[in-house]
This record gives C-alpha cells, sequence and structure tokens, in this order.
C-alpha cells in the first residue's frame, strides 16, 4: 500500500477536523454534513466523467489505480542481480540452459525477454517487441492520468456551480428568513467538496499515476536492456556495469556490498 497518500489525506482530515473542533466545536461540523451539496459535486464530476471518456476507460481505471496503490514496484537491485546471474550461466552453459530458470522469474516481462532469448530470436525483434509492450503499457498509464486530472478539474467547477445553484435558491426565498442559512451552507459546502476533493484527491492521485508509470518504465527499460545485452552473448561484468547505470548511487552500493558477502560464501 503507498502510505504516503494515504498519510496526505488522513493528515489532512485531521488538521481540518482540529481547526473546526478550535473555532466552533463539535457544531462546527453541522454546515459540513451537507449530502446535497456532496452529491452535487460528486455526481457532477462523475457525469462529466462519463461525457468526457467511454466507459470502457473509466471502468478500467479501478484496475490501475489498484495496481499503483496497493502494488509494490519491482527492486532494481534484483532485477539487475538476476541478469547477471543469467548471464553467467548462459556463458557456461548457453542460452538454453536458461530455460530451467523461467520458472523461477516472478516479474513476468521479464520472463518473456528472456524466454525469447532462449528461442533464439534476434536484437531486432526482442527490442520490437518489448518496447511496443512498454508503449501500450505508457498508453493506458496516460488514460488513467488524464482521468484523475480531468476529475481535478471537474470537482471545483462543479463546486462553484453548486455555490451559484445555492445562492439562487437563497435569493429566491429570501422572504423565508429561516431557509437562508440552509441555502447558504448548501452553497459553501459545495465550493468546499468541489475545491477538497479536487485538489487533495483527483489532481493528486493524477500526479502520483504519472510518476508511479515513470517508475514501472523505468524498471521495464532496464529489464529490456538487460535482455538486449543477455542476447549480446555480453560478459556478467558488462551486463553489470550498464544496468547499474540505471540504478541511484545508494542502490549500486548495496549490489557490491551483497557481492562481497557472497564472496566468502562462495570459498
Amino acid at each position: 500500500m503507498d502510505i504516503a497518500t494515504i498519510m496526505g489525506i488522513l493528515v489532512f482530515i485531521g488538521l481540518a477536523v482540529a481547526a473546526i473542533l478550535q473555532a466552533e466545536g463539535v457544531k462546527g461540523f453541522i454546515p459540513f454534513a451537507n449530502m446535497e451539496a456532496l452529491l452535487l459535486v460528486m455526481g457532477g464530476t462523475f457525469c462529466a466523467t462519463l461525457v468526457n471518456y467511454p466507459l470502457k476507460q473509466i471502468v478500467g481505471l479501478g484496475k490501475i489505480l489498484r495496481k499503483v496503490m496497493f502494488q509494490s514496484l519491482e527492486d532494481t537491485t534484483y532485477i539487475v542481480g538476476t541478469f547477471v546471474g543469467l548471464a553467467q550461466k548462459a556463458k557456461r552453459e548457453g542460452f538454453l540452459a536458461l530455460q530451467a530458470d523461467l520458472a523461477t522469474i516472478e516479474n513476468d516481462f521479464l520472463k518473456r525477454g528472456v524466454q525469447m532469448v532462449v528461442d533464439g530470436a534476434d536484437q531486432e525483434f526482442i527490442r520490437n517487441m518489448l518496447e511496443t509492450e512498454i508503449g501500450f503499457i505508457r498508453e493506458r498509464h496516460k488514460i488513467g492520468q488524464e482521468i484523475f486530472n480531468a476529475m481535478g478539474t471537474y470537482a471545483p467547477a462543479f463546486g462553484i456551480i453548486g455555490t451559484v445553484m445555492g445562492m439562487v435558491l437563497m435569493l429566491n426565498s429570501i422572504e423565508d428568513v429561516k431557509a437562508v442559512p440552509r441555502r447558504m451552507a448548501l452553497a459553501l459546502a459545495a465550493a468546499f467538496y468541489g475545491l477538497a476533493s479536487g485538489y487533495l484527491l483527483f489532481l493528486p492521485m493524477g500526479g502520483k499515476l504519472r510518476r508511479r508509470s515513470e517508475e514501472e518504465l523505468l524498471v521495464k527499460e532496464i529489464v529490456v536492456r538487460g535482455v538486449l545485452l543477455l542476447q549480446s552473448g555480453a560478459a556478467p561484468s558488462v551486463v553489470e556495469a550498464n544496468l547499474k547505470a540505471y540504478l541511484e548511487p545508494a542502490q549500486r552500493i548495496l549490489i557490491r556490498s551483497q557481492e562481497e558477502e557472497e564472496k566468502p560464501a562462495a570459498k
């Protein structure tokens, strides 16, 4: 689970609750408990999204969101170590010997790449197949980002619509003094829900999807590079040096320390 996203939302809610309690006490929550405003903003945002995007893309958005929020990214140091081990085995026993290692590889993208190497595919074929898949993944992620960014635009707009509607209703019933506070609460609560959902949920989630997409695509770029190096018969040291270029300095140090621990064990 992505702790940062959950923490950001909960901390904001906590700060808002603390501010209301500090200013007005428990009774201060009453103006915000306005289901009319909430339904207008959220329902309007959802309907506008349906108008803008096909239903198939909106339904598929839940799967992308669950993957981003609850599925951890592949460990890049593990991927580099896997390719170094495969390169060592291929150098000793040949590419066909890698068939036995496919069952232990959990990353499907990496497994497909190594399978093509075992099957004797050339570099151009492997590159085209893997890069085509990356292109489709990038496009799916882009659609998800666009939908959340659009919802982040719609929600504040429907908050303004709710505010205008509440003001119209209030002015229409200005003779009934008792109805004025309720209409005003609808107007202001709609603006609150629209701004809060747009700038706390939808737009940040679109940004989160973009960053997680970049991280996932980087992992896949490492896999493509590793598969092509493996297919070319590059030495394990060359494979390791090339793939380490994708890693942060701290991750490179981690790989180096793991190698130093393995050397005494091998002796």
